[in-house]
C-alpha cells in the first residue's frame, strides 16, 4: 500500500498556513498504518522490509529513520510566513496537528512525536478505530465548557497559540521545561547556564492547549551556598500565559507565587555505633516538611524520560539509582553504619516506592515494546497531571470481596486470589479481573438469580467504579 502520510500533513498545515494565518485550527490525522512513499516515510513498500525496532535504532541501521525524523521536525517549526526563518523560531504555533493512529503495526509515532509536541496536539495510539480508547478521546477533544452563565459557557475547551513565559527574582533562574513545549529562545538574565529540557530560554511556545495540559518547569538555585540570604527574604515566580481562546480573544493570565527562603541552620550532633558524638549536616526540618513527594516523583520520572532521548536506558536507571541515594542520604534519619536505625519521615516514606516502580515501569524498560509504543506512553506521561502520572509509574490495584468495602492491593501475584475480582488502573488501560471462584459462578449465572443478589451487587462494583475511571 503507497500511503503518502507525510505528504498529506505537509498538504494540510500549508492550507491553514494560508486560508487561517494567526487563528487557531486543528489537523487531525487518522492513520492505520506507516507511511510507505514520499517525504516521511519510515519503510519501503516492500513486503520482505521489517519496521524498525529499538535495536535497529540503537545501531543506526535504519536507513529511513533520520530524514522522517528531520522532515516532520521541519513541519513542527513551519511559521505561517514562510519567508522570514528567523521570526519562524519564535512564533507560536496557532495550528495544532493531533494523530490517532489504530494499527496492529507501528505508524511512525516515533518519527511524527515532535511535530505533536511543538503543536501541542494529542497522540491517540490503539489497536482498530472501534476501540473505546479512540471514540472517547475523539469525543474529549471537543468537549464543551458547561453552560452555568459564565463568560465560557459553552465554549469549547481547547486553545490555541499559547506562550507561556517565567519571571523569577535573583536568587534563582530558570533551567528549561519538559513536557509538550518549543522554546521560543527567549534570553534574558533569569536564564540558567545548566539546561534542563527545552533549556536556554525563559519562554516557550505550548500551541494548543486544554485544562488537562500540564508543562514542568525546573529552576536553579544560583545563590550560593556560603552565602546566606537575610531573614525573610522571599522569592517571585510569575507564570505568564497567554493563549487565544476557543472564541477568538486573546487572553493572558498572570500567575504569581511567592515564599520564603530557608537558610541552614547548624544541626545537633548525632551519637555513632561506638558512642562518639558525630558532627551533623545542616538542619533540613523546613525543607523536609515542605517536600511535595508525589510532585517530585513525576518531575524525576519526566527527567529521566527526557536523558532517555540522549543517554542509555542503562544509564539513566543509574542516574535514578544515584538520585535516590543522594536523597535518602540528606534527608534520612540513620545513625553512621547502622542500617537498622535508617527511618524516611512521611513526606519522604513513597518516593523511594515511586522510584521502584519507574525502573520497572515502560517508561525506561524498552523489552516488550515497539518504539512507537515507546515514544507514545513517553510523550503522555509529559503532558499529564501529577495524579495520572503517578497512575502510570505506579498503578492502583483495587481488590473486590465479599469481607467489606475494596480495600488496595499490592502489585505482586499474591493479590490474585479465587474468591476476590482485582481493579487494575494503569492509566492506559483498566482492567477488571475475576479470581477463579467469582468467575466460575459467573458463568453458572449466580449473579441472575434474586438469593445471589450480594454476588450481583459484587459484580457490579468494580464494573461501576472502572466506568467512572474512565469517564474522568
Amino acid at each position: 500500500v503507497a500511503r503518502c502520510t507525510g505528504c498529506a500533513l505537509s498538504v494540510a498545515t500549508s492550507l491553514l498556513d494560508l486560508a487561517m494565518p494567526g487563528r487557531g485550527a486543528r489537523v487531525m490525522l487518522f492513520t492505520g498504518g506507516p507511511c510507505t512513499s514520499g517525504p516521511g516515510a519510515i519503510v519501503s513498500r516492500h513486503k520482505t522490509d521489517d519496521m524498525r525496532s529499538h535495536a535497529d535504532l540503537a545501531k543506526n541501521a535504519e536507513p529511513l529513520h533520520k530524514p522522517a525524523v528531520e522532515y516532520y521536525a521541519g513541519l513542527a517549526h513551519k511559521a505561517t510566513s514562510q519567508k522570514n526563518a528567523a521570526a519562524s523560531a519564535s512564533t507560536p504555533s496557532c495550528h495544532v496537528v493531533d494523530i490517532f493512529a489504530c494499527s496492529l503495526d507501528q505508524v511512525g509515532m516515533l518519527e511524527m512525536r515532535e511535530l505533536v509536541e511543538a503543536t501541542g496536539g494529542l497522540m491517540v495510539l490503539g489497536d482498530s478505530f472501534g476501540q473505546s480508547v479512540f471514540k472517547e478521546s475523539l469525543r474529549r477533544v471537543f468537549l464543551r465548557n458547561p453552560d452555568d452563565g459564565t463568560e465560557d459557557a459553552g465554549q469549547m475547551s481547547m486553545a490555541f497559540g499559547a506562550t507561556l513565559e517565567v519571571l523569577t527574582s535573583r536568587e534563582f533562574k530558570v533551567s528549561g521545561a519538559i513536557g509538550p513545549v518549543s522554546s521560543l529562545k527567549k534570553h534574558g538574565p533569569n536564564v540558567s547556564d545548566v539546561e534542563v529540557g527545552q533549556g536556554g530560554t525563559n519562554a516557550w511556545s505550548m500551541g494548543g492547549i486544554d485544562p488537562s495540559t500540564t508543562v514542568a518547569i525546573y529552576f536553579d538555585v544560583t545563590n550560593p551556598g556560603t552565602t546566606p540570604l537575610p531573614e525573610g527574604k522571599r522569592r517571585f515566580i510569575q507564570f505568564l500565559t497567554r493563549y487565544q481562546h476557543a472564541s477568538g480573544r486573546t487572553r493572558l493570565r498572570a500567575t504569581t507565587l511567592c515564599g520564603p527562603w530557608c537558610n541552614m541552620q547548624p544541626g545537633q550532633p548525632i551519637k555513632g555505633a561506638d558512642g562518639q558524638m558525630i558532627p551533623s549536616g545542616p538542619d533540613m526540618t523546613p525543607v523536609r516538611q515542605s517536600f511535595d513527594q508525589e510532585a517530585a516523583a513525576v518531575l524525576s520520572a519526566r527527567l529521566a524520560v527526557d536523558r532517555t532521548e540522549m543517554e542509555d536506558v542503562a544509564d539513566v536507571l543509574r542516574w535514578v539509582d544515584r538520585s535516590l541515594i543522594r536523597l535518602c542520604a540528606k534527608f534520612a534519619d540513620y545513625s553512621p553504619d547502622d542500617p537498622s536505625s535508617f527511618r524516611l519521615s512521611p513526606e519522604f516514606s513513597l518516593y523511594p516506592q515511586f522510584m521502584f516502580h519507574l525502573r520497572r515501569s515502560q517508561f525506561l524498560q524498552l523489552f516488550n515494546s515497539s518504539p512507537d509504543e515507546a515514544a507514545y506512553y513517553r510523550y503522555i506521561l509529559n503532558r499529564e497531571n501529577t495524579t495520572n502520572s503517578l497512575v502510570m509509574v505506579q498503578p492502583t490495584l483495587l481488590s473486590y470481596s465479599f469481607n467489606g468495602q475494596p480495600q488496595p492491593a499490592l502489585l505482586d501475584s499474591q493479590s490474585v486470589r479465587p474468591d476476590n475480582i482485582l481493579l487494575l488502573d494503569t492509566f492506559f488501560h483498566v482492567v477488571v479481573f475475576h479470581g477463579e471462584t467469582i468467575a466460575a459462578w459467573r458463568e453458572q449465572g449466580y449473579h441472575e438469580q434474586e438469593e445471589h443478589a450480594a454476588f450481583r451487587t459484587l459484580l457490579e462494583a468494580p464494573q461501576a467504579d472502572a466506568q467512572a475511571i474512565m469517564d474522568s
